[in-house]
């Protein structure tokens, strides 16, 4: 039995072959753009993450675990390709908190990064950690006790002589103490937008960073 013949015109390949180059190059580009979303570059241990707090750390009030917020203020690139870009979101913990004592013991505050964010998604990291310590009470404490027994040694030598002298000493030097106990408290605060330096302690690969439309 003879087939019949199938006659194949110009616009009958046009027709067929048309929307089946469409469908490849479709397919290309699905595959494609997977790939490019795909792709992660490995940042070393030691690369620098600068970043500006969000809101102000006080070391009077911070804790332990509690949250800070910072934002990315300079690109970190890879092979010349960006995988931290600037206003990337960097998430951090308060790793020690000490509040100053009022006669002794520095204000201290200890903060890491262990989180940023790249194309809305998050990424765990760990650096090292910042410190920053309040100032010495020594020299102001020692000014206001001495100052406060000598005040207390004056005025309890115009009101007895001599022996008014010894007595007013003492009680001079316990308004001086106080006086310390009120006012010598160096706690510190971290502003907003403070520029802090962090250096990754370990490895992480990170995607290529999108390329935001101005």
């Amino acid at each position: 039995m003879k087939l019949p013949s199938i006659s194949l015109t110009k616009r009958t390949l046009l027709l067929v072959g048309i929307p089946l180059l469409i469908i490849t190059l479709a397919g290309a580009a699905v595959v494609t753009s997977g790939v490019l979303a795909d792709e992660t570059l490995a940042v070393e241990a030691g690369t620098p993450i600068r970043v500006r707090l969000d809101h102000s750390i006080a070391s009077r009030t911070a804790r332990p675990g509690d949250a800070f917020h910072a934002t990315v203020s300079q690109p970190v690139t890879v092979d010349g390709k960006v995988v931290i870009p600037v206003g990337a979101l960097a998430h951090g913990t308060v790793v020690h908190a000490r509040e100053s004592g009022r006669l002794s013991g520095r204000a201290q505050l200890q903060l890491q990064l262990n989180a940023i964010e790249v194309n809305g998604e998050s990424y765990a990291i760990e650096t090292n950690t910042l410190g920053r310590v309040g100032g010495s009470h020594k020299k102001r404490n020692i000014a206001l006790i001495g100052g406060g027994a000598g005040v207390g040694a004056l005025i309890g030598g115009l009101a007895g002589g001599g022996k008014g002298v010894l007595i007013g000493g003492p009680v001079g030097a316990g308004a001086g103490l106080a006086g310390a106990a009120l006012t010598g408290k160096k706690d510190f605060v971290l502003p907003a937008e403070t520029s802090l330096t962090f250096h990754l302690q370990e490895p992480v690969s990170l995607p290529v960073a999108e390329e935001k439309e101005e």
